[in-house]
């Protein structure tokens, strides 16, 4: 089978995590510090927080940005669930906005309707890579006084009017995932990404059970005679920190995020001239001054072809293509339906559901794994057409 992603894990990742496993420190130690260095030395952001997960950070982001019961946070319903969760792990409500037909990325031209005096954030989600318009949504949020936290868990290594995805130009915070399908991967793991100080804090507080140890930052009335173990828990935290494991594994695959993004490009690149003119399925799009991590190769069934979505799929399985579908529109699953939502709020995210498939796309896919993927995708489309 060739998946529709997988981790590229080489001997100097082995080399660098089993050498970490002969240190001291296997967890809290030096090595996510060291991390979160790196990944503000790519982006640009002024700090980093690494977790546990991307799901963590979205998590600990909505805490810090202070969402509660009966806040109103927007975001996209073309996505997975957590960037919806998190907003309800924090007692707020979900308000889906729909998207861009062509680019699955939130339709800006909807937002400010969607905007509501209860309103506190906005959590755009870079779909399959491609930044969303992120100007026009910070207009709008400062217009609003209104947090943005940007769901770039496809994105790293993309970049926006030549900035780097993470930056934080154009947000509040920025988070990122590590699972092995994403641009790089730490087994597990995640970060936020911020430039503003007070959030850094917040978040640092919310990783690891709202503890402090650092002396300027207590406010006990004991903690000006305190000792040297003295430590503080100032707000109802979490154990969403990032092992030193994990953290080896990310320094050794961040060198190599350039590398990877240019081999993902270059494939989607060779598909796009495969399938140039096709008659099946349309292509993803990328829009002016934006450049994708192109985390997934969306495609999008014609008319002749919808009908037959879930027999293709399966034919495609059959010949040995890990085909997927992203993504089920979050308010479609039984659990938000139980909270009132419905089908038919977001009619172009339904749309879209209903005509996408995922083809294999990482950096470790061969040549002949991608002359496959194309030889295959047009024969079993064409043996479905109408």
């Amino acid at each position: 089978m060739i998946p529709y992603s997988r981790q590229t894990i080489d001997r100097q990742d082995r080399r660098m995590v089993d050498k970490l496993l002969g240190e001291d420190f296997i967890t809290q130690g030096p090595r996510i510090a060291a991390f979160e260095k790196g990944l503000c030395k790519y982006t640009g952001a002024r700090h980093a927080v690494a977790c546990s997960s991307g799901t963590a950070a979205l998590h600990i982001a909505a805490c810090a940005a202070g969402i509660g019961s009966l806040d109103e946070v927007i975001t996209s319903p073309l996505t997975f669930l957590a960037s919806a969760n998190c907003i309800l792990y924090c007692g707020g409500k979900v308000v889906f906005s729909d998207i861009e037909d062509d680019t699955g990325n939130l339709d800006v031209r909807l937002l400010s309707a969607k905007i509501g005096r209860r309103t506190k954030a906005i959590i755009p989600v870079h779909y399959a890579g491609l930044p969303c318009d992120l100007s026009a949504i910070s207009r709008i949020a400062r217009l609003h006084d209104i947090v943005v936290i940007e769901d770039a868990a496809h994105a790293l290594g993309a970049s926006y009017r030549n900035d780097k995805i993470g930056s934080c130009r154009y947000s509040d915070m920025t988070i990122l995932s590590f699972h092995p399908v994403k641009s790089i991967t730490t087994a597990e793991g995640g970060a936020v990404l911020t430039n503003r100080k007070d959030l850094y804090e917040r978040l640092c507080l919310y990783r690891s059970h709202g503890i402090t140890k650092d002396p300027f930052n207590f406010i006990g009335s004991r903690a000006g005679s305190a000792g040297p173990w003295y430590y503080e828990m100032q707000v109802l935290g979490f154990n969403y920190r990032m092992n030193d494991i994990e953290a080896t594994l990310g320094i050794a695959q961040l060198a190599k995020l350039d590398g990877f993004i240019a081999i993902r490009r270059r494939i989607a690149k060779t598909y796009n001239e495969a399938f140039a003119g096709n008659p099946y399925f349309e292509l993803p799009v990328e829009r002016p001054r934006s450049v994708s991590a192109c985390h997934l190769y969306p495609i999008r069934l014609s008319a002749r072809c919808i009908a037959s979505r879930k027999d293709i799929v399966i034919s495609l399985r059959k010949a040995g293509l890990g085909a997927q579908v992203h993504y089920i529109p979050v308010y479609l699953h039984p659990y938000y339906g139980k909270l009132g939502y419905r089908k038919g709020i977001c009619p172009q995210a339904e749309k879209f559901y209903g005509r996408e498939i995922s083809i294999p796309l990482y950096p470790s896919l061969r040549r002949d794994e991608i002359a496959y993927v194309i030889k295959t995708m047009l024969s079993v489309c064409k043996r479905y057409s109408g």
